[in-house]
């Protein structure tokens, strides 16, 4: 199990690369995206798009609830240090989205 200390470190670190990332507008944070921030910074491969596509369709998600699940995706990429979202990160977010659909909408 991870320690406290090391999730912080991790918190601490995904902070870091959102601010170099943003350094030069005014967002500070994944969850500042605008919809056209987020077409540029929470871009998809297409497996990633499929999968995005699909939870679209099945779970009749909201542009709202989509451009979300993006940005708690590219968060939990961050976490990991990671420049691209991948499959299991979206994967993560919109089980996330899932198990608690009032809170998103």
């Amino acid at each position: 199990m991870e320690s406290s200390s090391d999730i912080k470190k991790r918190v601490m670190a995904a902070h870091k690369i959102q601010q170099k990332r943003y350094k030069d507008s005014n967002i500070y944070f994944n969850s500042m995206l605008s919809a056209a921030l987020i077409d540029r910074y929470c871009k998809l491969n297409d497996e990633c798009a499929e999968m995005m596509q699909s939870a679209f369709d099945k779970l009749d998600l909201s542009a709202r609830a989509y451009h979300r699940i993006l940005k708690v995706a590219r968060t939990i990429a961050d976490l990991e240090g990671k420049a691209d979202i991948g499959e299991k990160h979206l994967a993560e977010a919109i089980q996330y989205r899932s198990l608690d659909r009032n809170y998103w909408d």
